[in-house]
């Protein structure tokens, strides 16, 4: 996936928190400072026209974004096998919290490549082995003679 669609989907999947924070204010500053409509008595207000289909997209949003990252569990092969049930229930049950935990780890995350494995401190891996041990590892494997007396 190209690095643009990462920030999309990941802007797509922060939306619906962004949502609950306006949300929340437009609702509480409705309650503690009276929205002055003017003369208009008749009919709610124009800030509850605005937000009721900006709540409903966003109700459906949600539930897409729900089956999309569902059936993605289970498609990536980057999760593991035992985990894709539990992603399932935890995407379904805590959904606007896991789906970004989940954006995370298996879209923005690249995925290690097996054949070059990340180096470890610096791009030199030759300090992974320990030369000194190195020309002992070429011999083949001798059992000792007799087992090793552990009581003295």
């Amino acid at each position: 996936m190209k690095r643009s669609n990462k920030i999309l989907l990941g802007l797509a999947t922060l939306w619906p928190f962004a949502y609950l924070i306006l949300f929340f204010f437009i609702i509480f500053g409705s309650i503690f400072f009276v929205f002055n409509t003017g003369d208009q008595e008749s009919g709610p207000p124009l800030f509850f026209l605005l937000i009721v289909p900006l709540h409903l997209l966003t109700m459906i949003w949600m539930i897409a974004l729900t089956v999309f990252y569902m059936v993605n569990v289970f498609k990536n092969d980057r999760v593991d096998k035992d985990k894709k049930v539990l992603w399932a229930v935890v995407i379904f049950m805590g959904n606007m919290i896991a789906m970004p935990i989940y954006w995370y780890l298996y879209f923005w995350k690249e995925a290690p490549d097996s054949a070059n494995p990340l180096p470890l401190g610096s791009g030199d891996t030759s300090a992974w082995t320990n030369n000194a041990n190195a020309s002992t590892r070429q011999q083949a494997y001798a059992p000792p003679r007799e087992a090793p007396n552990w009581r003295e």
